[in-house]
């Protein structure tokens, strides 16, 4: 039987659960996760192997209305994301009424209904009523074409993800794999220590700085015969007043961030990290073209 072979970009607004629900079906930690709306800014790929052969998934960041300079980066990832994608997953929130932000979607995504599952995350959280997303599908597109496409599911506990998995392999096109076997997703090194690194961070100063930081990697060695990478990386944050958060007092918060960090990057990597974790001011970075297209288009 010829194998399938398959992009699929993962569209939906902030917060709908596309990351968890990427590392949920790779097995793999691939998308980094936070409670902060629009934490995805890259389009991050996870690749599920199966007997029938290989989807690749494109994760994207939450789709969301703004005029800001950043925040029009973001919806360039994703919407080249979908233009470049062989189907498309598009994820609602079940706890969440359908909104402006969920309308313009459905608009994107109308012309594309052939290509198209939905997903329906979230159904595990108590008191959830599925009625008023149903409706809002039920009137953006035609029930005869999402017939069978429509899936309940929890990206938390795993409900509903090996029948969405199921149809997806059977709309893929046949073609020969994209990447070995072995392979669950294709980030480079140094991007996937800065995003474990931001997600640390993110989580513990979600209050005080949701957006204003990011990661960079100075610097990579491998040291004791390839034993150990020595990293260095500087958390980079708009304003002078907002370094003394990430340090915290006595040096708290970067020492919590940096061991949750490099607990993280353990389970990730075979060889031993050593991380030298410092923090720096990038004057009001987001408004920066080349800071946004260093972090955003790699």
């Amino acid at each position: 039987m010829e194998k399938k072979s398959a992009f699929v970009a993962i569209i939906g607004r902030p917060s709908v659960g596309k990351s968890t629900l990427l590392n949920k079906m790779c097995g793999e930690k691939v998308a980094i996760v936070s409670s902060v709306p629009q934490t995805t800014r890259n389009a991050i790929k996870g690749i599920v192997n199966r007997e029938e052969g290989q989807l690749v998934f494109i994760d994207t960041p939450g789709r969301h209305s703004s005029e800001k300079k950043m925040n029009k980066k973001l919806l360039e990832v994703s919407s080249r994301a979908l233009a470049e994608s062989d189907l498309v997953l598009y994820m609602l929130d079940a706890s969440r009424a359908p909104g402006p932000e969920e309308e313009e979607i459905a608009v994107l995504l109308k012309p594309l209904t052939q290509k198209t599952v939905i997903a329906v995350n979230k159904i595990d959280m108590a008191n959830i009523d599925t009625s008023i997303i149903n409706g809002f599908i039920n009137n953006w597109f035609t029930e005869n074409v999402f017939s069978n496409k429509i899936h309940l599911i929890s990206a938390n506990t795993g409900e509903g993800i090996e029948n969405l998995l199921n149809v997806l392999f059977e709309m893929a096109p046949e073609g020969q794999p994209l990447y070995d076997a072995d392979y669950y997703t294709d980030q480079e090194t140094g991007f996937r220590i800065a995003e474990i690194i931001r997600e640390q961070a993110i989580n513990r100063l979600r209050q005080e700085l949701p957006h204003s930081l990011y990661v960079d990697i100075a610097d990579m060695e491998f040291r004791d015969n390839g034993a150990k990478l020595w990293v260095r990386a500087f958390i980079i944050v708009e304003r002078e007043s907002q370094k003394g958060m990430v340090v915290g007092k006595g040096g708290e918060m970067i020492k919590k961030i940096r061991l949750a960090a490099l607990k993280d990057l353990k389970r990730i990597f075979d060889w031993k990290i050593d991380l030298d974790l410092r923090v720096k001011t990038g004057k009001d970075w987001r408004h920066n073209d080349y800071t946004l297209h260093k972090i955003i288009d790699r």
